[in-house]
């Protein structure tokens, strides 16, 4: 009896360890998208993850909202000094999430600053350096 109950938590254990394994390392999809960073925060109340949201056009209608894994440091400090300008985000989306990586499946993992498109007339801090 006890063999028996030892391959069943064997079993549930082998299978959880391959949906984990599958959820955070097979990408759905891959891409970039642009916009204005309108909020980027560190949030939760046991887990604390951050998130974050750009907006995709001048009435702030089309919102993608976002996530960070706490290892991306240089995108965390990136997102932190570029708040508020418009930004392209490179991103991969999971099939699935788990609570303490991020409330979303939407994972960036680089940040660069772009010059908005709907100022043309207006230069980023990019173009001062």
């Amino acid at each position: 009896m006890k063999k028996i109950l030892a391959f069943i938590l064997l079993g549930i254990f082998l299978i959880a360890t391959a949906y984990y394994v599958f959820i955070y390392y097979a990408t759905y999809s891959e891409g970039e998208r642009s916009g204005e960073l309108i909020k980027f925060s560190r949030k939760g109340l046991v887990v604390k993850t951050w998130e974050g949201e750009i907006s995709q056009g001048i009435s702030g209608a089309q919102i993608f909202k976002f996530s960070v894994e706490d290892k991306e440091e240089q995108v965390i400090k990136n997102l932190k000094e570029f708040q508020g300008r418009y930004v392209k985000l490179t991103y991969i989306e999971r099939f699935g999430k788990f609570f303490w990586l991020g409330d979303t499946r939407y994972f960036i993992t680089k940040v660069e600053e772009e010059n908005s498109p709907h100022f043309s007339g207006l230069r980023s801090k990019k173009d001062d350096k």
